[in-house]
């Protein structure tokens, strides 16, 4: 007998950007509209609510994510499973565990994953062009990656002058490590580096403060959870269109090869 038997089932991981409709991809909508279980935290759940007549919704906490992906791996072994991850979900999203955990089952399972806008994307639109070129995404939270390990990765990308974008820069369990990333980029860049701070991206609430290197301490007050940072490069710059500060400007290069 084979180790695996195909089941009837299908499982969607499904990236929902900011959360709105608007920002979702047709994928997304047409599989969840399609889909008998959707599970996922309440968080990315609740904005969801039209889309969910008819299903069997399951709801889930933060720290679950193990359990959630076991249960998803079982209803789909029979029924058409979509889970939910902000963002883009395989950008420190539900991905990786899903796939993890489907790996060490016995399961055999059609799996779909759909991508959707990143944190990164939503606060760089919000704010002109930071991330026009190369770029890195580090996350601050040391729940999963070692304080250590985060502080090297810090090192490595500062030190080569691109934008850097911080997630989860600053949470009431780990208060000093956006500090603790400022003074790692410090070391490599100048005190006129422009700085974002994007809270709540495309997303009610928005709220957007552009700052330098030399003063970010003054708006450290705004930087939480729902907050992307967008730490410049060597080359960025703040936009301005007359006296107004628009946003922040990373330069792609064409100014070296064009008259404009």
């Amino acid at each position: 007998m084979p180790l695996h038997t195909k089941q009837q089932g299908s499982l969607s991981i499904i990236g929902l950007g900011p959360g709105r409709r608007e920002h979702m991809t047709p994928r997304a909508l047409k599989v969840i509209a399609s889909s008998e279980y959707v599970i996922g935290n309440a968080l990315y759940l609740d904005p969801l609510e039209p889309l969910l007549t008819g299903k069997t919704v399951i709801r889930s906490s933060m720290g679950k994510e193990v359990e959630r992906a076991k249960q998803a791996i079982e209803l789909a072994e029979s029924h058409a499973v979509a889970i939910v991850s902000g963002g883009d979900a395989g950008v420190y999203g539900m991905a990786s565990i899903v796939l993890e955990v489907l790996e060490h089952s016995n399961a055999y399972i059609e799996v779909e994953v759909i991508p959707g806008v990143t944190a990164a994307n939503a606060a760089a639109s919000r704010i002109g062009s930071p991330l026009s070129g190369d770029f890195a995404v580090i996350s601050l939270s040391d729940l999963l990656t070692p304080l250590e390990v985060i502080e090297q990765r810090l090192d490595a990308v500062f030190s080569v002058g691109i934008p850097v974008v911080l997630y989860n820069p600053k949470s009431r369990g780990r208060p000093h490590n956006f500090a603790l990333a400022i003074e790692h980029a410090r070391r490599y860049l100048g005190a006129e580096t422009p700085i974002a701070i994007v809270r709540n991206a495309l997303r009610d609430g928005e709220e957007v403060i552009i700052t330098t290197l030399a003063d970010v301490e003054n708006i450290e007050y705004a930087v939480d959870m729902h907050t992307t940072v967008i730490i410049g490069g060597k080359e960025s710059r703040i936009w301005r269109m007359g006296n107004d500060v628009k946003g922040i400007i990373t330069p792609r290069g064409y100014h070296h090869k064009y008259v404009y």
